[in-house]
């Protein structure tokens, strides 16, 4: 973690959750390093780095508390409380890796990379959309509470999702 490369963020540590890309959540924030990153966010670009602290009862985490890989976010929204804390929505964009912490006696700041989405072969798609619609079908066999009309729009969706993706015949 010595290199300098990618974007400066300021960082919200976050506890008890993950943000995953294009996931819109609303936090509640209280910590005043985190108050303090939001309000700078607010002035720029509302970019900001979301991670999970390793250890969520932890009220002052420092970067070794952090996990490196989180998300580069969106502040979409923000609302200011009457006992000081902050309510913040905000949309996760895209997965980055921390390469560097910055010292910052304000808030959490570190320089990070975006990490690009993994997609595998095709055919080994396809093979994981057929798996998962036949996992699908024997758990409706199996249980009997499902509306034909949920699992036949489901199904629907998925064969439409793949050209070559056999169509499921489920029997009742």
């Amino acid at each position: 973690m010595e290199s300098t490369s990618g974007t400066l963020y300021p960082v919200l540590p976050l506890r008890d959750i993950v943000v995953f890309p294009h996931m819109i959540v609303p936090l509640f924030v209280g910590r005043e390093k985190s108050v303090r990153a939001l309000e700078d966010v607010m002035k720029d670009d509302k970019q900001i780095l979301l991670v999970a602290q390793k250890n969520a009862a932890q009220d002052d985490p420092q970067p070794d508390d952090i996990y490196e890989v989180g998300t580069i976010g969106t502040v979409l929204q923000l609302l200011k409380l009457p006992d000081g804390t902050v309510k913040v929505l905000v949309e996760g964009g895209t997965r980055a890796r921390v390469s560097k912490w910055v010292e910052n006696p304000n808030f959490f700041q570190a320089y990070a990379e975006a990490m690009p989405d993994k997609t595998g072969p095709a055919a080994e798609m396809e093979a994981l959309v057929r798996t998962a619609v036949s996992q699908f079908e024997q758990y409706i066999k199996l249980n009997r509470k499902i509306p034909p009309k949920c699992w036949c729009r489901s199904i629907r969706s998925t064969s439409r999702a793949s050209s070559r993706t056999r169509s499921p015949r489920i029997s009742r």
